[in-house]
């Protein structure tokens, strides 16, 4: 992150220096790494952790045994030199089957257990689980309890990620946050929407607000957190204990340390220079191409090259022909030719 300009905009939020504690965890900051199924796989979490991100979760991992021997499914749960805590989310219905996800999970690598009950996906939610879960809080309370009592043993905490409710008439995450605490939930994440509106519209703060005047457990802000200056307005109207970023960021990893300086130390760092953002990208994807091998990950690689180029001239239209390339080396190439050009050298906007 580029130094020299760095600009004192005002002082940092009472309470915000220093890290979180989670279980046995000390989070180095409260500027989170959001899971996103198709986007948070172990490159993208390795890059946001070096680029500033405190605590980061991996896209949702079934809690079908069935299913574990898939190649998506193993992929996911695949944490090799990843750095701790190791943070796996679950999502399913049955509170056998978390709970024997939790231990398999724990067992495997994983120091804390987050259960999904916030995606608003059709596939899931037609399924009863992720944010369909809100519909039925006796069993959301019966999920968490399942998952803290397998986590015990390990001395692993247990979290939870949700909306703020199933739909506009009820936006019940404070009465879920209350049984999930009691449960034995250690932190709670609430994006600022409900399933209904799915990600369109704008996220609202007044129910995370209630969730964290109703449970003494941390609280993590989630929903249209896109810069600095938006986390710390967040921040102050919620009460709550951390931010954590999810689209924002797809494409422009540097915002967690950008958010974390602005709330530490109230500077804004500007975007990272020409040379440094190639350098990270370039990382990514050599790192996503070793995950994935080279058939899946020319394909992968596809969407994520497109959030970084996409602010940039030229962007849509170079995006649309490195879709078209078939091979990791002629998309390098393609790719280095295209951010060689002068008018896109210059540093990228904060």
């Amino acid at each position: 992150m580029s130094n020299p300009a760095d600009l004192t905009l005002s002082a940092p939020l009472t309470g915000l220096a220093g890290g979180l504690r989670l279980g046995r965890h000390l989070l180095p900051n409260r500027v989170f790494a959001a899971p996103m199924a198709g986007v948070t796989d172990r490159p993208y979490r390795r890059l946001a952790r070096q680029l500033g991100a405190g605590y980061c979760v991996s896209e949702m991992v079934t809690s079908r045994a069935d299913l574990r021997d898939t190649l998506k499914t193993s992929r996911r749960a695949n944490h090799d030199g990843e750095a701790a805590p190791i943070a796996v989310q679950i999502v399913g219905t049955d509170p056998e089957q978390i709970a024997e996800a939790t231990r398999y999970n724990l067992e495997r690598g994983a120091d804390i257990i987050d259960i999904n009950m916030g995606c608003p996906a059709k596939k899931v939610c037609n399924r009863w689980a992720g944010s369909a879960l809100m519909q039925d809080e006796d069993l959301a309370a019966r999920l968490v309890e399942a998952a803290v009592a397998a986590a015990r043993p390990f001395g692993a905490p247990v979290t939870l990620k949700m909306r703020a409710g199933w739909c506009e008439a009820a936006r019940n995450a404070p009465r879920i946050a209350r049984r999930a605490e009691a449960a034995g939930a250690a932190m709670l994440v609430v994006h600022g929407r409900t399933r209904e509106q799915g990600y369109g519209g704008e996220a609202e703060y007044a129910t995370l607000a209630e969730v964290k005047r109703s449970v003494g457990i941390p609280v993590v802000a989630n929903g249209d957190i896109d810069s600095p200056q938006k986390a710390a307005a967040v921040l102050r109207q919620s009460g709550a204990d951390a931010v954590m970023i999810g689209r924002a960021a797809m494409g422009r990893p540097w915002l967690f340390g950008q958010v974390a300086a602005y709330l530490e130390r109230g500077v804004l760092l500007p975007g990272p220079a020409p040379v440094q953002w190639r350098d990270w990208l370039f990382a990514h994807l050599d790192d996503h191409y070793a995950l994935y091998g080279e058939a899946i990950g020319v394909r992968t690689a596809r969407k994520h090259v497109g959030w970084y180029v996409a602010a940039l001239p030229e962007g849509e239209t170079f995006r649309r022909q490195f879709n078209t390339l078939g091979s990791a080396a002629e998309q390098l190439a393609a790719l280095r030719g295209f951010l060689d050009s002068g008018s896109r050298a210059a540093p990228l906007a904060a």
